[in-house]
């Protein structure tokens, strides 16, 4: 079991904010996607086993939460230009 959960860094930054406001909106873009990445892995490792990869499931969420949350904010600042 991953010690930091499967913990990325800050989903929505300069970086990540700049591909979403420059992409197609036929395009998809996740800034949790590596997080997904690693609880799909998890998975595969443990045989379809979700409990044993509850960390990397909340490491997930806690991505989401983060980068909505930032969205939202913006959104309501005018800072969101899609």
């Amino acid at each position: 079991m991953a010690s930091n959960g499967g913990r990325t860094g800050e989903p929505w930054t300069l970086e990540t904010k700049s591909k979403f406001n420059g992409k197609d909106r036929s395009e998809f873009l996740d800034p949790c996607q590596e997080a997904a990445t690693k609880s799909i892995r998890c998975l595969h490792r443990n045989n379809g086993d979700r409990s044993m990869c509850s960390d990397y499931f909340q490491a997930y969420r806690d991505c989401k939460k983060i980068w909505i949350e930032k969205r939202r904010i913006e959104s309501k600042r005018g800072g969101n230009t899609s």
